[in-house]
């Protein structure tokens, strides 16, 4: 299922301050914790809590997000559907890397086991 150029622009233009309480309620409600999910963002990004806390209060896109990321080498083995899309075979890098979070959090979510989900070679 390729996306469309429409979609990988509405991805770009998101803010993450606006997706991040998401990500947050739906960990805790699944009975994780707020200091996992931020655990499952640095291993992926790189960004601890503190440079996400900066991040969410400047408002940055998700577009400026991954651009000042340091993208976990391991990130490609993160495979998978995630709304209805193939991760490894999405064509937009940013739209690959966002939705690299969105199956992290989900995995999270889902009970996953944290070295499950922190991918290694």
């Amino acid at each position: 299922m390729p996306t469309t150029p429409e979609h990988n622009e509405r991805i770009a233009k998101m803010t993450f301050s606006s997706v991040y309480p998401h990500y947050v309620a739906k960990v805790e409600n699944k009975g994780r914790t707020k200091e996992e999910l931020h655990q499952v963002i640095e291993w992926l990004t790189g960004f601890d809590e503190k440079k996400v806390k900066d991040l969410i209060e400047e408002k940055v896109t998700f577009k400026t997000f991954f651009e000042r990321a340091n993208l976990n080498p391991h990130a490609a083995l993160i495979t998978g559907l995630i709304c209805g899309y193939r991760i490894e075979e999405i064509d937009n890098e940013l739209t690959r890397q966002a939705r690299y979070l969105d199956k992290l959090v989900d995995e999270l979510a889902k009970g996953r086991k944290m070295e499950k989900i922190l991918r290694k070679a």
